[in-house]
């Protein structure tokens, strides 16, 4: 059955009406609610706001390195220290490593570009942060619903976004309802706040029905894995941060790796790919894989003997935007606001978005409670973007506005002239680079590339994708329609896998696609859903778009501790 069949059979869904209807609970769609809440406060008004997140608790499906820099929390909760906020690890040292298959050579510190720079800033868990910015947020009476995935826009008689509905529970693999079955539920707002996180689902609808990104360079992406680890004690420098570029990334190929000692003899470490590849073969999983077995990674895993010594503690993936400035979507529409990385506001040279993603929030808090304040509902929250054009934070991007797009001249060219802008120039730079097609357009036929023959993991430092999925406590009730769709299901096979080589099949960091046999030898594309650890990679980097990622039901998806 069609959604519209189950409504008309079951309908009508049951409504709850606020003033602010949040979609997503992380730091920006959480500092929006804090921000909305404390105005209300100082004003003595009163201000209704409900948070949807669809993971199973707030910070559940947040993934980031993370280096935290702490100025617009500072902002939004001037005594987060005394509060008892989890950043608690300042960065001590930065180390800048370009790699080559065999050594390393550190930047010297004062030949960092101004970007690369780290201190006043902390490394943290984001989803520890993120939890207990809800905490905050429900003491100042913000209403948060755990485990309720928003699956669909609503939108008033005049065309405005009035709110959104959950997905319905309970409906089985082949679409009809079971005996759990409930249907799902309303939420209405004056306002509605996308914080979805990169490429969300629904705000990738909005952009696309009010043509927010007219006029705008297409977004681009990168998938971050990242793993925690517990190692030696000796090999631990607690606050030491490490980035690397180079090895084992050809030249011509976006990405770069982190490296990052937390508190405990705890290591954060992930590689980013940037989903603009060309060479289909390549693998972003095996890629982080066989990163770690440079020297001078591996040291910090291994004893005087080359042993691994170190621990593998979880494991998670995230695409992340990489776009700049000049491929942020129009941020409002009649009836809401993008927040966050749902807008793109993610700064890619400073490897950074946290802090980005709580000040957009406040802004456009601010611009939503003022509209409320005098008697507006449903119409366009214009202070918003005139508000962030006057920020610190438009600042901070439109001097970076040109990190990414250098890339495309090889990684030599990007680092002599994001150093010679950054460093040099000092930001005040007098030309713009553009970029003018999206991620899944870049992938070149598989004829036309070189297969790359990958190590096998041995289990100790590199593993596989299936031990790694594991680790990250990924769960899906299995019985609901797969979220993974296909528009047509022989694209897989007649153009991705006879053109592409399959690259769904790699770019894929949990297992989810697999190309098989069918009993009569011929190919078929297998979507293993249950594995999906909400990346977005696929619904990014398919050469076709022909892989929708939409919303399961809520709670499902990965549980992520300590990352």
């Amino acid at each position: 059955m069609t959604n519209q069949e189950i409504l008309a059979q079951y309908g009508p869904r049951e409504s709850m009406d606020y003033d602010v209807v949040v979609v997503g609970g992380g730091p920006a769609g959480l500092a929006t609610a804090i921000r909305l809440k404390q105005l209300a406060s100082e004003k003595g008004s009163d201000v209704s706001v409900v948070v949807l997140e669809k993971g199973s608790e707030p910070g559940a499906h947040i993934l980031s390195g993370a280096i935290m820099d702490p100025v617009a929390l500072t902002e939004l909760l001037p005594n987060w220290k005394a509060m008892g906020a989890p950043l608690t690890q300042p960065v001590t040292d930065d180390a800048y490593v370009f790699l080559s298959e065999s050594s390393g050579f550190r930047v010297p510190n004062f030949l960092l570009p101004p970007f690369a720079h780290n201190h006043g800033n902390f490394i943290v868990s984001l989803g520890a942060v993120t939890k207990w910015l809800a905490e905050q947020a429900e003491a100042l009476g913000v209403e948060i619903f755990p485990g309720f995935a928003a699956a669909e826009v609503l939108y008033n008689e005049r065309g405005g976004v009035k709110g959104v509905a959950t997905g319905n529970l309970g409906v089985g693999k082949d679409g009809e309802p079971m005996d759990n079955f409930q249907l799902g539920m309303e939420l209405l707002g004056k306002y509605t706040v996308f914080a979805e996180g990169a490429r969300g689902h629904l705000g990738k609808q909005v952009i696309a029905k009010f043509g927010l990104d007219k006029g705008r360079e297409p977004q681009s992406f990168g998938i971050g894995i990242k793993e925690l680890w517990e190692i030696d004690p000796s090999r631990h420098k607690p606050g030491f941060v490490m980035h690397t570029a180079g090895w084992p990334m050809e030249s011509d190929t976006y990405g770069g790796a982190f490296l990052y000692h937390l508190e405990g003899n705890k290591v954060a470490l992930g590689f980013v790919t940037g989903l603009g590849y060309t060479n289909p073969y390549l693998s972003p999983f095996e890629e982080f894989q066989r990163w770690k077995t440079h020297p001078n990674v591996r040291y910090y895993f291994e004893n005087d003997q080359g042993e691994i010594t170190a621990k593998r503690l979880s494991y998670g993936a995230r695409a992340i935007n990489a776009s700049g400035i000049g491929a942020l979507p129009q941020t409002v529409f009649p009836g809401g606001a993008l927040v966050g990385c749902d807008a793109g506001y993610l700064n890619v040279s400073r490897i950074k978005g946290s802090h980005a993603a709580i000040k957009s929030g406040m802004l456009a808090a601010e611009a939503a409670f003022d509209a409320l304040a005098n008697g507006r509902q449903n119409d366009t929250l214009t202070a918003y973007p005139e508000a962030f054009e006057k920020s610190w934070l438009h600042t901070e991007l439109h001097k970076d506005r040109n990190f990414k797009n250098w890339f495309k001249y090889g990684l030599t060219t990007a680092t002599l002239m994001n150093g010679f802008e950054q460093f040099v120039l000092r930001g005040h730079i007098p030309w713009t680079l553009h970029r003018d097609k999206p991620d899944h357009l870049y992938l070149k036929p598989a004829a036309e590339c070189k297969p790359i023959a990958y190590p096998k993991p041995d289990g100790k430092l590199t593993f596989d994708r299936l031990s790694s999925v594991f680790i990250s406590n990924t769960n899906h009730e299995e019985q609901q329609p797969s979220h993974l769709t296909l528009k047509d299901a022989s694209v897989p096979v007649s153009i991705n896998l006879a053109r592409f080589a399959g690259p769904e099949a790699r770019y894929c960091p949990a297992g989810v696609y697999e190309f098989v046999k069918n009993d009569d030898n011929t190919d078929r594309l297998q979507i293993n859903a249950q594995n999906c650890v909400h990346c977005k990679t696929c619904d990014i980097k398919d050469p076709t778009q022909n892989i929708v990622w939409v919303t399961p039901e809520g709670g499902g998806g990965p549980n992520y501790a300590g990352m």
